[in-house]
């Protein structure tokens, strides 16, 4: 993965996706003085199927922010779209543009906006429609006739990273930050007591996708990522 970055922006669509993987290298790169700060299309509303959207969205947010905390991330902003329903359209490029403009990155950090996952497995709509609406604001952002209402452009995002991409071509090692990639997914406690399964058991669940990683690009733990030059 390219080095010579100071500013990283990661946009998902909830609270929880960066934390399956990512976010362990994002640990590693806040220990080395990189910025990087979050936003969340959603606040993950309708993702506890045992609890209403207005109890759920809050207690998400809050466990969002406390993951961020453990990896050194700092600054959480929600665009308050709604969750389950994303659409890949021009209200979702105008705020995530204006999100680029305002953070000004060097690396876009997401996850997979592929149909599928690696290993097989569906992607959900959300997913899809984010990294697809990102991909097109990177470029909207560094436009100045489009969207001018949301801020100055800013021309100079260099790379979009894409974790647990089918189509990965680069790997961070998570050797010395996977536990606290581990304890920042622990934090969002009430989705995960709700999600149940094999993806509800952090320690286990990440340390195999990591182990998978590595052998497949090192041999040590290691989170892989598409970087799409821009």
């Amino acid at each position: 993965m390219p080095t010579d970055w100071q500013r990283a922006l990661a946009i998902v669509a909830h609270p929880d996706d960066l934390e399956y993987g990512a976010s362990a290298a994002i640990a590693g790169w806040t220990d080395e003085g990189r910025s990087v700060a979050y936003v969340l299309a959603t606040r993950g509303e309708a993702g506890i199927d045992t609890m209403p959207p207005a109890e759920a969205g809050p207690l998400r947010s809050a466990e969002q922010v406390a993951a961020a905390a453990i990896v050194g991330v700092d600054v959480v902003e929600f665009l308050d779209h709604p969750d389950g329903l994303l659409e890949h359209s021009l209200a979702l490029r105008r705020d995530l543009a204006a999100a680029i403009r305002r953070h000004r990155p060097e690396l876009v950090i997401t996850i997979n906006h592929h149909p599928s996952f690696p290993g097989g497995g569906l992607n959900m709509a959300d997913h899809r429609n984010l990294g697809n609406a990102l991909l097109d604001a990177v470029r909207d952002a560094a436009n100045r006739w489009l969207f001018p209402e949301a801020g100055d452009p800013w021309t100079g995002v260099r790379w979009v990273a894409v974790a647990a991409s089918p189509q990965a071509t680069h790997a961070v090692d998570v050797t010395d930050t996977l536990d606290r990639g581990i304890a920042s997914l622990r934090a969002h406690a009430a989705y995960l007591a709700a999600l149940g399964g094999h993806m509800a058991d952090a320690d286990g669940f990440l340390r195999r996708i990591a182990g998978a990683v590595g052998n497949h690009f090192g041999g040590r733990p290691a989170v892989s990522f598409e970087l799409i030059p821009m």
